[in-house]
C-alpha cells in the first residue's frame, strides 16, 4: 500500500468512527474502491488503525475520566459483555465477516433504515438521564450488549451504543460521550488482540504504515469527536440513517459492475 492509500484510510477511519455510520464498513469499501486486494495485515490494519481515534479520546477525556471512578467503572461493566462475545467471536469476524462484502453493505443499509424509524417514534424523557456519573452498572451491562452488536462490521459500535443508551432513558449527550470513552477499552482489546496474534508476520514497511495510519486517524478523530457533540445538541440521526441507506445501494450497485 502507497502512502497516500494509508492516509486516505486514516482519514476515512477518524471522521467515521465516531459517528454511527460503521468505520469498519467504511474502511472495508474504501479499501474495495482504491482497488486493494483482501490480506491478513489489511484486515489487521482496518482494526489496528482505530488505536488513533481511541488516542483522540484519551486527548479529550481522559483528565475527566481520571477524575470519576464511578464513570470508570460504568465503563469497565460497559466492556465486559463486548470483551467475552468478541473473544468467541474473534475466528469468525476475521475468518468470515470481514470476507462478506454483501453482509456489510446489506447491514450498511438496514441499519441505516433502523435509524431512520427508531428516530421518527423516539421521544425523550423529562426525567432521562443527562450525567455519566448516573448510570447504574446494569445500564452500563446493557449498553455493552447493545455494544456487542457491532462486532459485526457494518452494524456500527457508535450507533448501537447510543440506541442502547437512549432506550435506557439517557439523554442524547450523555450516551455519546459514554459511547466516546467505552471505545477506549473496546478499541484496546481489539487492535492489541490483533496485534498478539498478527504482529509476528509484519515487516518493519508495514509497521511503518500503521504508524501513519494511527497518526492520520488520530488527527481527524479530534475533529469527529467535536463534530458529533455539537451535532446532536440540535439534531437527531436521521440524516446519518439516510446516508447509509445512500450509500449501501451506491456500493451494491457498483459492485454488480
Amino acid at each position: 500500500m502507497s502512502l497516500l492509500v494509508i492516509v486516505i484510510l486514516g482519514i476515512v477511519e477518524g471522521v467515521t468512527e465516531f459517528l454511527p455510520v460503521s468505520s469498519t464498513a467504511h474502511l472495508v469499501l474504501a479499501a474495495k474502491f482504491l482497488g486493494l486486494p483482501q490480506s491478513e495485515f489489511l484486515k489487521s490494519f482496518e482494526i489496528v488503525i482505530q488505536l488513533g481515534a481511541i488516542l483522540a479520546v484519551v486527548v479529550l477525556y481522559g483528565k475527566e475520566l481520571s477524575a470519576s471512578p464511578r464513570v470508570l467503572s460504568r465503563v469497565l461493566a460497559a466492556f465486559l459483555p463486548t470483551a467475552i462475545i468478541g473473544f468467541l467471536l474473534y475466528k469468525a469476524v476475521k475468518g468470515i465477516f470481514l470476507e462478506s462484502e454483501n453482509l456489510i453493505l446489506w447491514l450498511l443499509f438496514a441499519g441505516g433504515l433502523f435509524l431512520i424509524v427508531f428516530e421518527l417514534f423516539y421521544h425523550e424523557k423529562e426525567a432521562a438521564i443527562s450525567r455519566m456519573e448516573d448510570i447504574s452498572c446494569g445500564q452500563a451491562v446493557i449498553v455493552g450488549l447493545f455494544q456487542s452488536l457491532a462486532i459485526v462490521p457494518g452494524v456500527s459500535r457508535s450507533a448501537a451504543t447510543i440506541i442502547g443508551g437512549l432506550c435506557l432513558g439517557l439523554k442524547r449527550k450523555a450516551i455519546v460521550e459514554f459511547s466516546f470513552i467505552l471505545a477506549v477499552p473496546t478499541m484496546l482489546a481489539a487492535s492489541g488482540w490483533d496485534l498478539a496474534k498478527n504482529s509476528k508476520s509484519f515487516s518493519a514497511g508495514q509497521f511503518g504504515l500503521l504508524l501513519t495510519g494511527f497518526l492520520v486517524s488520530f488527527a481527524v478523530a479530534l475533529w469527529g469527536i467535536k463534530f458529533l457533540l455539537v451535532f446532536v445538541k440540535n439534531h437527531n440521526f436521521i440524516p446519518f440513517g439516510v446516508y447509509r441507506i445512500i450509500l449501501a445501494l451506491l456500493a451494491l450497485r457498483a459492485f454488480q459492475h
